[in-house]
């Protein structure tokens, strides 16, 4: 997998493929594990020799990936998983994988390095627009450094689809709280 820095991108949008989904092991911190534990079972997660993970089906995709007409839909959207909110982007605290200057990210006074999955097919890629760069890197950074929780630009923009009274039955089956 490569890593690209986050000036390389022009824009980001999450295009429901659920390619994150069906490819990643989902690392769950321990109040992330117990909310799921607690509202979905044990049987709901995995545990490896020192990581608690998200149980994945059959066919390798997260047990809370569900798809619909051509969507692919994360049924803990209420309580997704930081690792979730975060993909395709990760905030480190050194370049550790290189080109610095180009993934350098100023935040309140810090210097943060952001890097995009280059699987991501929601990435376009050019001269960041100044919405990626100010709302959208900004909303990661704040969601990897613990200072946000609401998604708002780093999650699908599913509220067309809420319009759609049979599918927002449908999809409140998935998120109770939509």
């Amino acid at each position: 997998m490569l890593f690209v820095p986050w000036k390389f991108i022009a824009d980001w949008k999450c295009n429901l493929c659920g390619l994150c989904c069906k490819a990643y092991s989902v690392v769950l911190n321990f109040q992330e594990w117990l909310n799921i534990v607690k509202n979905f079972g044990v049987e709901t997660t995995s545990a490896g020799l020192n990581k608690l993970y998200l149980k994945r089906k059959s066919d390798g995709s997260c047990i809370f990936l569900y798809k619909l007409a051509n969507m692919h839909l994360c049924g803990l959207q209420h309580m997704k998983p930081t690792a979730c909110k975060l993909w395709p982007f990760k905030i480190l605290t050194t370049p550790k994988y290189g080109y610095a200057g180009e993934a350098a990210y100023p935040y309140l006074g810090r210097i943060l390095y952001v890097y995009a999955d280059s699987t991501c097919t929601g990435l376009r890629y050019g001269i960041p627009t100044l919405e990626f760069a100010n709302q959208t890197v900004r909303e990661f950074v704040e969601i990897a450094i613990g200072t946000r929780r609401q998604q708002c630009k780093t999650t699908a923009n599913i509220s067309l689809i809420q319009q759609s009274t049979w599918l927002r039955r449908t999809l409140q089956n998935l998120w109770p709280s939509l």
